[in-house]
This record gives C-alpha cells, structure tokens and sequence, in this order.
C-alpha cells in the first residue's frame, strides 16, 4: 500500500491508540507534509507534546518519514484495527 492509502487505514482503526502512539503517527505525518518544524513552540500540553513529537523527526527526508510511518502502521495495525 502506499502512504496516502496507509493515512487513511490509520485513521481508521476501530480503537485508538495510546497518546504516545498517536504521536509517533503525528509526527511522522507532519514531516512528510510540512518539513521541519516551522512554529513556535506551543504553551498548552496538547500543544507542545505534538510540537515535541513533529520536532523529534527534524532533517527527517519526506520518503524516510513515509516510510517510517508505513512501518509504524504495520506495527500497531494487527492491535488497533
């Protein structure tokens, strides 16, 4: 499957995953569409624990953050779909 197919199962699992799941999906995903980092930094916890998640994947190449983001949805999709 490809990346846009595999967004859309992962967002479609039938039970969600820990937050910290979730943010490894969170920061790939933003890293692929976005880049870098290019905000500052929010003051809520929400906020920052996503900010945190997109930072950890800095310098990551697009292709490298689609794959990582396939291979993370092979991971968890047996237990979250």
């Amino acid at each position: 499957m490809d990346f846009e197919t595999i967004c859309e199962k992962s967002k479609a699992f039938s039970s969600k995953p820990p937050p910290e799941v979730y943010l490894e999906f969170y920061g790939l995903y933003k890293q692929v569409h976005s880049g870098d980092v290019n905000i500052e930094k929010p003051a809520d916890a929400e906020g920052a624990a996503k900010y945190e998640a997109w930072l950890s994947r800095k310098g990551m190449s697009t292709e490298d953050a689609k794959a990582a983001y396939i291979a993370l949805y092979e991971k968890y999709a047996p237990i979250y779909t």
